[in-house]
Order: structure tokens, then C-alpha cells, then sequence
């Protein structure tokens, strides 16, 4: 490397570096854990206080390799933990996705601390680029690392769990006897969760959802019959209650599913909701669609109590119909609420009141009668409910 690109820092620099260092690898590890949901559980307690420690050694490792401006390679101790990390996280089942968005995070977290403790000391604007450079390709190394250490875990003993874990996925999905999905849980090496959730996502988009949520998510070898063929199942652990807006929020823009989540052997309850959903073509969360649902749960059923309880409407002309038909739901939405029911259809309060006159000589003493009131709120529940 020219003698112009070499990176030169002052004494006071460097020991400025050297006493923040605890401070960014925790404010790294913070990020990491805000930023990336399958790392929330593994830094805390002990294995999160090794995770500390191996960012401080590692930040340490570029303190060093700053003032060596003669080479830019990492150390080789630093380079070994992070191809030993690498392989840990393949055994701990978290993808290689989660692991190079946790190094992306903490590059960005480490260049804007070193950054802002480089210029407290005085540091040039060009000295400052090069610094920029070195932060980065540091990092690069570590992840190419890392990434090393996973894969070849991976081909090993790594290769042999995921077979399990594919075959668990698989026994899940096609009703297996529960006693035969434990065991082979348990030679799988996989902790139970408390709940799954069924999430059908394109292939394409299964590397950035397997990067917001937990590495223990399974995924069948072979996609189900009933899915189509460029769409895949994921089987998602603990993500009920309030961890299901992180999900869901991992899910936005990428015309995945989310079913519910159910206790996990029962999961495939989740996996049949989720393909409903997807059939209805309504959204992502099917949490969101019981409504819709229920509704369609039977269709012919729905056609003849439709057809059944809306036959006063066949008295009038189509046209008044569906504008009768239209009025009669809001009516019953509002629970009779005049003003309610005139701002929802953009009509005037008066009109409201001459059709629900109309509606009342045809359906007569029925829009009192209690049974009679549910069955036309079931028939006209959706907005499209007089379609067809």
C-alpha cells in the first residue's frame, strides 16, 4: 500500500478508541438485539455475556490492527473467534441470514461510535475516510469468517440435524402421532416451544424472513402439495401475543401468510388456516380475517341463507335492491344509528329513513325478531355479501 493510504493515528487517538470500547460493544449488542429478533433470547444471561465479551475482543482486535498501518489483515486470534462464532451459530440453529444482519448492525453501530470518538480527538476529514475503510473492510473480514464457520459446520454435524429438523417440520404438517414427532424433536436436539405459527412466503422472500425471526424455525424439505410450488412453509416458534407484531412486521410487503399460532404439536391447525387465507387472497394476518373466515367457511350454506333471508328483496327491482340490501347492513352495523348509517353510504339522514321504511314493509316485524336480525347480519356481513 502508498505511504499516502496508510492509516495514521495519534497516540491520544487510540487511547480514546481503547476507552470507549466497552461502551460500543454495548450499544452493538443492543442493536443487534433490537434489530434482529432471533438474537433476543441468546444474548441474555450467560450466553449473552460471552456475546459481549467476543464484541469487545473483536473491537479490541481493530484497535490493534489501527495501529499496525502497515497491513490491513485482522489479527489471526480475532479472524479464529470469528470462525468459531460462525460455527456456534450453526449449532444453535440460527441462520447465516441473521448472522451477517447482526454484522451488518454492528458495523453501522461501530463505525458511528469510533467515528465520533476518532473526531473528538481531532482527527482530519481524509484521515477520517481511511479510518471509514479500515472499520469497514475489518468487518468484512470477520463476517467472511463467520460465514466460513457456519457453512462448514453446517457439512458436518450441522447437515445431519437440519435433515432432522425437516423431518420434524414434515411429521408436523402431515398429522404424525405425537409421540413419533417428540422423538424425533428430541434427536433433532429441539426444544420444544411453547407455540408455532404457519407462515406460507415465497422462496423468494424466505432468506429476509429467516433473518427477522428465530434460527429454531423449521421448514420442510419438500413444499406441502396443497401450497403452490413457488411458495415454501415456515413453521414459526413463540411468536403469540405481543411478539406476533414483530412477525408480522418481518412479513410486510412480501405476500407471505401468517396463521395463527397454536400450541405446537397442533400446529398444522395454523398451517390449514394460513392456506385458507391465502385462498381468500385478504391479507397477510389471518388473526385480522376471522370475520372473512367464518363466512366462507361454507359457501353453499351462505348462499341459501342469503337467499332464504334476503327474498323480500326479490319483490324489487335489482337496482333498488342492492341499494336496499346496502342500507340494511349499515343499518344493522350501526345498530340503527340514522346519522351513522347516512355518513357511511354519503346519502342524506332523510333518504336513510325512506329506504329503512321501504325495508321495513318487506321485512315486516323481522327486523325485530332476534334470530331473524343475526341471520341478516351473517348474510349481509361482508360488503360484497349481494354480489353474484
Amino acid at each position: 500500500m502508498a505511504q499516502q493510504g496508510r492509516l495514521r493515528l495519534t497516540k491520544r487517538t487510540l487511547t480514546e478508541l481503547r476507552e470507549v470500547l466497552p461502551e460500543v460493544a454495548e450499544r452493538t449488542v443492543a442493536a443487534v438485539i433490537d434489530d434482529v429478533p432471533s438474537y433476543s433470547d441468546a444474548l441474555t444471561g450467560s450466553m449473552g455475556q460471552t456475546i459481549r465479551t467476543a464484541v469487545e475482543l473483536a473491537l479490541g482486535g481493530f484497535i490493534t490492527l489501527a495501529e499496525r498501518s502497515e497491513t490491513t489483515e485482522a489479527p489471526t486470534a480475532t479472524i479464529d473467534g470469528a470462525y468459531q462464532l460462525g460455527r456456534g451459530e450453526a449449532r444453535s440453529g440460527r441462520s447465516v441470514d441473521a448472522l451477517l444482519s447482526a454484522y451488518r448492525i454492528g458495523a453501522r453501530v461501530s463505525w458511528r461510535e469510533l467515528s465520533s470518538a476518532a473526531v473528538r480527538t481531532g482527527v482530519e476529514a481524509r484521515t477520517l475516510a481511511r479510518f471509514a475503510e479500515l472499520v469497514f473492510a475489518y468487518i468484512d473480514q470477520l463476517s467472511a469468517a463467520s460465514v466460513a464457520g457456519h457453512t462448514d459446520e453446517l457439512a458436518t454435524t450441522g447437515r445431519v440435524r437440519q435433515r432432522l429438523l425437516e423431518r420434524l417440520a414434515e411429521q408436523l404438517l402431515d398429522g404424525t402421532s405425537p409421540d413419533h414427532v417428540s422423538i424425533v424433536a428430541e434427536r433433532a436436539d429441539w426444544a420444544p416451544p411453547e407455540t408455532l405459527t404457519a407462515v406460507i412466503v415465497p422462496e423468494s422472500q424466505v432468506r429476509p424472513v429467516m433473518a427477522g425471526v428465530s434460527g429454531e424455525t423449521l421448514q420442510p424439505a419438500e413444499t406441502p402439495p396443497a401450497v403452490a410450488e413457488d411458495h415454501v412453509v415456515l413453521l414459526v416458534p413463540d411468536v403469540h401475543g405481543r411478539r406476533r407484531a414483530a412477525l408480522l412486521r418481518a412479513l410486510v410487503g412480501r405476500d407471505a401468510v401468517a396463521g395463527p399460532a397454536r400450541p405446537w404439536l397442533e400446529v398444522r391447525a395454523s398451517y390449514e388456516r394460513a392456506l385458507r387465507v391465502r385462498a381468500l387472497g385478504s391479507g397477510s394476518d389471518s388473526e385480522e380475517l376471522l370475520v372473512e373466515l367464518v363466512l366462507s367457511a361454507d359457501p353453499s350454506a351462505l348462499a341459501d341463507l342469503r337467499a332464504r333471508v334476503l327474498a323480500p328483496l326479490d319483490e324489487v327491482r335489482d337496482s333498488s335492491a342492492e341499494k336496499l340490501a346496502e342500507t340494511l347492513r349499515s343499518w344493522l352495523l350501526h345498530h340503527g344509528r340514522r346519522d351513522a348509517v347516512a355518513a357511511e353510504l354519503f346519502v342524506h339522514p332523510q333518504t336513510v329513513r325512506y329506504r329503512m321504511g321501504q325495508l321495513r314493509e318487506l321485512f315486516g316485524d323481522r327486523l325485530e325478531d332476534p334470530r331473524s336480525v343475526l341471520e341478516l347480519t351473517v348474510a349481509l356481513g361482508l360488503p360484497d355479501a349481494t354480489d353474484g
